[in-house]
């Protein structure tokens, strides 16, 4: 099936997916520069993922345009290292956003978040002071319990909080702050401050918060990348008949009467410049 596939499709489909790199790096650049979020995990994979993706496609379509065996041999060991590598990103990414999650708040319409609920790396990660540091800063800077801080207990009754609003932004629904009570609270009702610059930004439920909408991004992305397997799967399928045509196409140029030891060979310096114009 090789025999008849032409470079000229090869050449088309890295050219593709080295246009379709661009917005990946973009969006990875747009969301480092902005704050878009605050989890800077899946900002670097991202910036990676484009790099990888734009330098190997470029590798293909010059093999691929070119008849260049050695461009073609590393384009295929690249694109299996990133295979493996796409596989093993996946998988793990699965396997840290598949627990978690909100639990109902009754009489409201938000969910709250419990840190035990979720996976032992990502608690891990914000359990670190130096990293929750960081992403604590950068909720603040988002101004996102801005945009509730006028709201009253019946809009809290009646409208939908965000996971970083529900648990940064007001203590846990079960807190009680009048009179005397006489059973445990919640240890994050006694870390609510009511001023702006503190409110419950060094709850647990915050950094839940933070974590399930990372989850959310993290686990879309991962979705997605099984998408980009499965076509990076087929180009190097078709790269392999690239491959094999360019070594096909050499073999004829260096050896026009067969591989007879007695006739000496044609170097590859001597093949006909029009035999790979335009990938054709």
């Amino acid at each position: 099936m090789c025999r008849f596939m032409s470079n000229t499709v090869v050449g088309f489909l890295n050219l593709l997916s080295l246009l379709a790199s661009i917005p990946i790096i973009g969006a990875g650049l747009w969301m480092a520069r902005s704050g878009a979020t605050c989890e800077h995990t899946l900002q670097t994979p991202l910036l990676v993922i484009g790099f990888v993706i734009l330098v190997v496609s470029l590798v293909g379509f010059i093999g691929a345009c070119f008849n260049l065996v050695w461009a073609l041999w590393v384009y295929l060991v690249v694109m299996l290292c990133l295979i493996a590598a796409f596989m093993a990103f996946t998988a793990f990414g699965f396997v840290v956003t598949a627990p978690g999650g909100g639990v109902a708040v009754p009489g409201h319409k938000y969910e709250e978040y419990r840190l035990e609920g979720y996976s032992t790396w990502l608690r891990g990660r914000v359990k670190d002071p130096r990293y929750w540091r960081t992403i604590r800063s950068c909720l603040f800077r988002s101004r996102t319990c801005e945009k509730i801080a006028s709201w009253t207990p019946i809009d809290y009754s009646v409208k939908d909080l965000s996971p970083v609003q529900s648990g940064c932004c007001k203590p846990p629904t079960s807190c009680v702050y009048s009179g005397e009570v006489a059973v445990a609270q919640d240890p994050d009702c006694y870390k609510w401050n009511n001023a702006p610059t503190l409110l419950c930004y060094d709850c647990d439920s915050c950094k839940a918060g933070a974590i399930e909408e990372a989850r959310r991004r993290w686990h879309k992305i991962s979705m997605l990348n099984v998408v980009v397997l499965l076509l990076l799967v087929l180009f190097y399928a078709v790269g392999c008949c690239a491959f094999q045509n360019a070594r096909r196409e050499d073999d004829l140029y260096q050896y026009p009467y067969g591989r007879d030891p007695r006739v000496p060979k044609i170097w590859p310096g001597t093949r006909r410049h029009d035999s790979y114009w335009w990938c054709c």
